[in-house]
């Protein structure tokens, strides 16, 4: 097996100055060598999957490393306590709202671990929460989701996003627009809350990225006919 170490080290050789720049606009947090996505693709391609060397990879806290932890794991393989620990060591977005939610939503303890987790009042912990119960409706056929429960869930975004921590509200708002935009038991109720919602205002940091319109979002989907459409896989 690969060493650590040594994947580090190639990480390192990778990182570029420019790309540290726009993900410390976003929030990203040292350390970290600014490894374009792209690049870290053919180092995937090699070592996926591997549950042993992720876990590693993930512990050095080094946030280009664990991103390619959350590519390569075998995430059936991830336990309760790993998913816990992964969560609890997420210190940004990039791994709060996108490899914890990932592999989490991809393994055997997605939903629960969901649940859990909105409920936190650790701000990265309750959006790997809502991003993990999104994650689902991209997944998942519309018969294994728990669709009273979502509507619950809809009717609480509804009811709290506004008084919710900044990214809690990103992350809420992106859960009325996947239930809306992937689940068509849902897409009445979404629309119905996002319109009451209206406006979500999140700061966004260093950025010129905004929060998406939940109404018009899944209004586009509904008019393109592909409200439904379901992914292989969460990750990108």
């Amino acid at each position: 097996m690969e060493s650590v170490a040594a994947i580090v080290e190639e990480l390192r050789a990778l990182g570029s100055p420019s790309v540290k720049k726009v993900l410390v606009n976003h929030g990203a947090r040292e350390p970290f060598f600014g490894v374009k996505i792209g690049d870290m693709k053919p180092i995937e391609k090699r070592l996926k999957p591997n549950y042993e060397l992720a876990l590693e990879l993930y512990a050095t806290g080094i946030s280009d490393a664990m991103y390619l932890a959350g590519l390569i794991v075998d995430d059936m393989k991830m336990t309760r306590d790993d998913l816990q620990t992964w969560v609890e060591g997420a210190n940004w977005s990039l791994h709060s709202e996108s490899t914890v939610p990932w592999v989490t939503s991809e393994g055997r303890y997605g939903r629960e671990m969901a649940l859990q987790w909105i409920d936190s009042p650790v701000e990265t912990i309750a959006c790997a929460g809502w991003r993990t119960l999104s994650c689902l409706t991209q997944i998942k056929p519309d018969s294994e989701l728990d669709i009273p429960e979502y509507k619950g869930l809809l009717n609480r975004v509804k009811d709290t996003i506004h008084e919710r921590p900044n990214r809690v509200r990103y992350s809420m708002n992106g859960f009325v627009i996947a239930c809306g935009a992937n689940v068509k038991p849902l897409t009445e109720l979404a629309l119905e809350c996002a319109r009451e919602i209206g406006e979500v205002s999140v700061m966004m940091g260093a950025t010129a990225c905004r929060v998406p319109f939940a109404p018009d979002s899944i209004a586009e989907v509904v008019a393109r006919g592909t409200v439904g459409k379901k992914r292989k896989t969460a990750k990108c």
